[in-house]
């Protein structure tokens, strides 16, 4: 099986379970797992922010670092479609009591300023406090213009909200920059008062997303992370294929990019089917409705598993070939 549903699917490489293996543990709970401090202290200076905290999930990142920022009866702004609102069990709302307030993003992810201007509410009883600015990169695989992150940060703090990034793919937009990844990440996530970053998406790690800020921030997101049951003791065990993924897998995400590229050029010109040229490693097929029922099940039994009905999602990673992409290629072509 060709697994391109998602790039949470790979399997830790022997280098990456041989460092789990060996790494020095302690409890994290009482802050002495050395493999967890100097995962921490890393991602943090790495994104150019003070402290960081490593979490189980970037589900519970977000969530953390949206509690950290907002209190009860309090909103912030994100994309209808954005994973923190969309794809993660309304926990702000249900866990955190913050109201969302979702706007329609543009195809490349964007909220336009205007309509950001427009839902920040006044300062009246009638309306929650207006907090935080949510933004996504990647998202859907495409990369978030720098200059509209600047635009929306700067209208963001002229309004005195917070800003808060969801990155789990962060480290795809900054291989996608082109120039050097370090440069690129602080680029980005100096607009940013916090960001949540995934281990376990396209950099390979088994489980483990970090959210990163100032220190005062991090301290409030500590104590969250503790009340969602986030804390973790040998937690070092998970640390240590973060790191190892850090060390070693995130150039490589480049090549990821190209498969993706490669996917959508072998199935160009198919009839009754519509590539979005892909930016990153995630690739959008639309498809004629009279194609869509039952089309993951077919691929599937021929061996490629991907998600989606009327839009297909194919996600290329490390555990996906070139030779894979060409049968991929094949497989789909022959039924779609």
């Amino acid at each position: 099986m060709i697994d391109l549903r998602s790039d949470t699917v790979t399997q830790p490489t022997d280098g990456m379970r041989a460092a789990m293996a060996s790494a020095p543990v302690g409890d994290d709970v009482f802050g002495d797992d050395p493999t967890v401090n100097a995962l921490q202290a890393r991602i943090a200076a790495q994104l150019g922010k003070e402290a960081a905290l490593f979490v189980p999930t970037g589900t519970q990142s977000n969530l953390c670092g949206l509690m950290a920022h907002c209190q009860r009866g309090e909103e912030y702004i994100v994309g209808q479609m954005a994973h923190t609102y969309r794809w993660e069990g309304g926990g702000a709302a249900v866990l955190g009591s913050i109201q969302p307030q979702p706007l329609v993003q543009a195809a490349d992810g964007t909220l336009s300023l205007a309509d950001i201007e427009a839902a920040i509410k006044p300062d009246d009883a009638h309306f929650p406090i207006t907090r935080l600015l949510a933004l996504e990169n990647t998202w859907g695989g495409q990369v978030l213009p720098m200059t509209y992150i600047e635009a929306a940060c700067k209208l963001a703090r002229s309004r005195g909200l917070n800003t808060h990034l969801d990155g789990a793919r962060l480290f795809n937009a900054a291989v996608a920059s082109g120039g050097p990844v370090n440069a690129a990440l602080l680029d980005i996530c100096q607009h940013f008062d916090s960001v949540s970053v995934c281990f376990s998406k396209g950099l390979g790690a088994p489980v483990g997303s970090a959210l990163v800020g100032s220190k005062a921030l991090i301290a409030r997101a500590h104590r969250i992370r503790k009340m969602l049951g986030g804390g973790m003791r040998q937690a070092g065990v998970l640390a240590a294929a973060a790191t190892y993924a850090l060390d070693h897998q995130v150039e490589r995400l480049a090549q990821d990019h190209a498969h993706a590229r490669l996917l959508a050029e072998g199935l160009a010109g198919l009839p009754g089917v519509r590539v979005v040229p892909p930016q990153t490693n995630i690739l959008f097929v639309d498809l004629a409705p009279e194609k869509a029922p039952g089309v993951v099940q077919r691929l599937a039994a021929a061996g490629v598993a991907c998600t989606g009905l009327y839009k297909l999602r194919l996600v290329t990673h490390l555990d996906v070939s070139t030779a894979d992409i060409h049968r991929a290629i094949g497989v789909l072509r022959q039924h779609l």
